[in-house]
């Protein structure tokens, strides 16, 4: 264990993230002085942060330094200068320099989209980034090189007057090692999955109506795994999302196929039927030895299979997703799966890096086996954007998350023309985005720049019972009387 003293509760999310940053292996607890008898153990630093009236004291053992801050405040400033003294020093102590400095939020381009708005050049933003955040050259650049594509994607986008539309569909054959979202064995729940279907309706209905002034501009349908669903439900569910909503103005409608073990010719046919557009058929390794072990109960061949199904059925946009940092994968075995990626050719590829998720029973497996088999590094994520350069898909949005192996950062890359607007839409919060279905988070996006969430409860039988104060909820986030 690694403990973190402080003098006042102040940016204790921020120093927690940063320290587990440089100290990805440790339980790191960030706690008032005084209030708890904790002592770093081992070879572990012990870290004080000490809050004063214009300045802020740290000490990470034997070292001790001070900021002076320029605006005490002003709470951004007093993080971000916080933030740069304890860079610097847990850098000095452990000789590491972390790819995205000091940054420890999810949206990094969001940083260079703001900038770009204001009228800054590249340059200005590259010096900005790596001189307040401690950023990499290289990251940098990406974060800037994106953000200027999004710019470009987004700029049809209806925001105050429109909104995107998120549908969950909680069930998987089965739940995979590293996996933290809400997911339900389908064969366990497959008799309950027409009342989860009647709910999701009821909501539909509400959401119609509470957006009936605005513009639709993209729909998409997550998981869980969506195809988990038979044909007659897939249509069901289709059908009543293309007969409830206006889509003369969507630019998208996407829906994760996902697992190579729930695609079937008949399901792509349905998909195919009520206009999707753009499909997910997601692999996250192409080595076998790895899908047994984190659970996926696939093939590979399963899956080139239905990359291939789906390009038989005249799907032109498909995404496949992977993961770096699986246990037990370094550069021999990521190269296998880049080298069988570009043999399918899909139109995008989302690289995510491996987010240790506490909800996961890959926390679980870390216990037993430790952090030792997990490999990822800025080699192995070169590796996949060099592929991904080579089949001429380029790098469209980026986000990060807590605990992500090796501090780095999930990135899409597509064709022109293939980019996955609804995950810039979640990334950049510039939209109103409804979601409906048991685990989801509705996110409204205010015209005075306020954002507010509301969460559907994640457990299936309390969002069942509990269907009408989900609906409450999105009418209380929306402003709308009581009665509406």
């Amino acid at each position: 264990m690694l403990a973190v003293t402080l003098n006042q509760i102040r940016f204790e999310y921020d120093i927690h993230s940063l320290v587990k940053a440089f100290y990805p292996s440790e339980t790191v607890k960030v706690f008032l002085e005084g209030t708890k008898d904790l002592v770093s153990d081992g070879e572990n630093p012990k870290i004080a942060v000490i809050f004063e009236e214009d300045r802020i004291r740290i000490r990470v053992d034997d070292l001790e330094d001070t900021v002076t801050l320029s605006r005490p405040d002003e709470k951004n400033v007093v993080k971000n200068e916080l933030k740069q003294l304890l860079y610097r020093m847990l850098s000095k102590k452990t000789g590491k320099l972390l790819p995205w400095g000091s940054l420890t939020g999810i949206r990094p381009a969001k940083i260079a989209m703001q900038l770009l708005e204001e009228g800054k050049t590249r340059e200005e933003i590259l010096f900005y980034m790596e001189n307040t955040y401690f950023c990499s050259p290289e990251k940098a650049e990406l974060a800037i090189g994106i953000a200027s594509r999004e710019k470009e994607i987004l700029k049809d986008i209806h925001y105050e007057q429109g909104y995107s539309l998120y549908i969950g569909i909680p069930f998987c054959p089965t739940t995979c090692l590293y996996c933290s979202f809400t997911s339900f064995p389908i064969a366990a729940w497959k008799d309950r999955v027409e009342e989860y279907l009647g709910a999701l309706e009821k909501e539909m209905d509400f959401v119609k109506k509470a957006c009936s002034g605005r513009v639709l501009d993209s729909v998409y349908i997550g998981g869980g795994t969506p195809t988990t669903l038979e044909p007659d439900q897939l249509r069901r569910l289709l059908s009543r999302i293309r007969g409830t909503f206006d889509f003369s103005q969507v630019k998208e409608f996407t829906v994760e196929a996902g697992r190579a073990d729930s695609i079937t010719a008949e399901k792509l046919r349905v998909l195919k039927e009520f206009g999707v557009t753009r499909i997910s058929v997601n692999p996250q390794t192409m080595n076998q030895k790895t899908l047994d072990l984190i659970g996926r109960k696939t093939t590979v061949e399963q899956v080139k299979e239905a990359f291939w199904l789906a390009r038989q059925e005249g799907f032109d946009n498909i995404n496949m997703d992977l993961i770096l940092g699986l246990p037990g994968e370094d550069i021999p075995e990521v190269s296998h799966t880049m080298e069988e990626i570009r043999k399918l050719s899909p139109d995008s590829l989302t690289v995510h890096s491996l987010a240790v998720k506490k909800a996961s029973r890959m926390m679980q497996w870390i216990e037993k086996n430790g952090m030792g088999l997990l490999h990822n590094t800025e080699e192995t994520m070169q590796l996949a954007a060099r592929t991904a350069k080579e089949m001429d898909l380029h790098p469209y949005y980026l986000y990060r998350q807590k605990n992500m192996t090796g501090n780095l950062e999930n990135v899409g890359y597509a064709r022109d023309g293939c980019y996955g607007l609804y995950n810039i839409l979640i990334m950049e919060e510039k939209q109103t985005i409804m979601a409906i279905g048991a685990g989801t988070i509705s996110k409204a996006v205010h015209p005075d720049g306020r954002i507010e969430r509301c969460e559907n409860v994640k457990e299936l039988p309390l969002y069942l019972e509990k269907l009408g104060e989900m609906i409450d909820r999105k009418r209380r986030l929306l402003g709308l009387e009581s009665d509406f």
